[in-house]
């Protein structure tokens, strides 16, 4: 079990016969150890803690509590911290896996799992579905398996020791933590699918509604949705490219066994107790025969990460998926806005029709214009001295002139400057 910090408040001396120094003295000296105190607790974070079988705590820690117990380096707890709670890793460690998917925060081993932050909301769901496949899995096993199950007689030495969970060929199930690691990843895929099924269901009224009616309201809806689409996209695109990371080096995918490796030093231990009482000749040839099956098990196992390949490639392909229907929201944005463009050029276009057709009659009113300008001005002409030629000279100005605007507008029309 991990140390809990607990903390404890000096008592002061409140007897009336103690003097005013030593009460200063003792004020003094609550204040520094109050300050310690919180100094000392502002580095510890809430922890739960959950074994093979299911059976949960929480736990209060320090970091170097945590890697004490855990072996791994210092950066490794900032990368579960809130400065890379956007990012995403799947990182192997001599005797830990670190476990950072979306708000899944968490040091594997191979015989516990310890977890950032439980009892947050979106941690919660995590948290249940551990604690009851763990403890399922944990009672059938228990059913199934004999009192010398998971273990074989070692011909020299007579003990039973440890051997890797699938013996004598047949498939068993997966090792501690690669079911945390899938219960993991089963959980992050399901958030991501149903966040891009809310996205889904309310971006395509949105957009129709944007075809139909190009608003300032419609717009911005629009661009809202855009933000959260990328923002959706960047986070499944993490968690996918971390994956496949990890499918392409076989080597990574073997770190990942923290079984395998931690079955092979109890089985390392176990053999160099019994050989502890033998003679050193027997000894230095039980030790060579015991590095040589070790090295050639190590190797064997090392190339055999089927298992895992197995499992990350299915939440591969089902962030794929994801990622597929997330792009198709993207273009469905994408044939609306062209859509949306299409529109509105085609307004811009009509607008500029109107705008040459009350130009085309602009210039023609302008000649009808003119020549009442000319005749307006206080020049002697016999027109003026002809009775009743106002009304027809009128009429042939004008006539002329809408002449002129049906000329200059087929012009335009048989240019293609105009719609048909």
């Amino acid at each position: 079990m991990l140390p809990e910090i607990q903390l404890q408040q000096p008592l002061l001396d409140s007897s009336p016969n103690g003097n005013g120094n030593s009460n200063a003295a003792a004020v003094s000296s609550s204040t520094a150890t109050n300050v310690k105190a919180k100094k000392k607790t502002g580095s510890s974070r809430l922890w739960m803690r959950f074994d093979r079988f299911g059976q949960s705590e929480l736990l209060e820690c320090e970091k170097s509590a945590i890697i004490k117990r855990v072996s791994i380096p210092a950066r490794d707890l900032r990368i579960l911290g809130p400065v890379f709670s956007q990012s995403s890793n799947i990182l192997a460690r001599e005797k830990a896996m670190v476990v950072n998917l979306e708000f899944i925060k968490a040091i594997v081993t191979a015989e516990e799992v310890l977890l950032v932050d439980p009892l947050c909301q979106e941690v919660l769901p995590f948290v249940d579905q551990l604690r009851q496949q763990l403890s399922h899995k944990s009672q059938l096993k228990s059913h199934e398996d004999g009192p010398m199950d998971g273990k074989e007689m070692h011909s020299s030495t007579g003990q039973w020791l440890p051997v890797p969970e699938a013996a004598d060929g047949l498939q068993s199930e997966l090792p501690f933590e690669f079911q945390v690691l899938e219960i993991a990843l089963e959980v992050v895929c399901t958030f991501l699918d149903s966040s891009v099924a809310d996205l889904e269901r309310d971006a395509y009224p949105v957009l129709d509604e944007l075809a139909r009616n190009v608003s300032t309201k419609n717009l911005e809806l629009v661009r809202s949705l855009k933000s959260n689409l990328t923002r959706l996209l960047a986070r499944v695109q993490k968690v996918r490219d971390e994956i496949e990371h990890l499918l392409d080096d076989n080597e990574d995918m073997a770190q990942l066994y923290l079984t395998r490796k931690w079955i092979q030093n109890q089985q390392f231990e176990a053999l160099m107790g019994s050989t502890g009482s033998n003679s050193i000749v027997h000894v230095a040839s039980n030790l060579r025969r015991l590095s040589s099956n070790m090295s050639a098990s190590i190797v064997a196992d090392d190339n055999d990460v089927e298992d895992l390949e197995m499992l990350l490639e299915a939440y591969f392909m089902q962030l794929d998926g994801t990622r597929n229907k997330i792009l198709s929201v993207r273009e469905y944005i994408d044939d609306t806005e062209d859509y949306v463009n299409i529109q509105l050029d085609n307004q811009r276009n009509e607008l500029i029709q109107l705008q040459l057709t009350l130009t085309i009659a602009s210039f023609a009113i302008a000649a009808e214009t003119l020549v009442a300008g000319v005749f307006g001005m206080n020049i002697p002409c016999q027109l003026y001295d002809m009775d009743g030629i106002f009304e027809p000279f009128v009429g042939v100005t004008s006539t002329v002139c809408f002449l002129l605007f049906l000329l200059l507008l087929g012009y335009a029309r048989w240019k293609k400057l105009l719609g048909t």
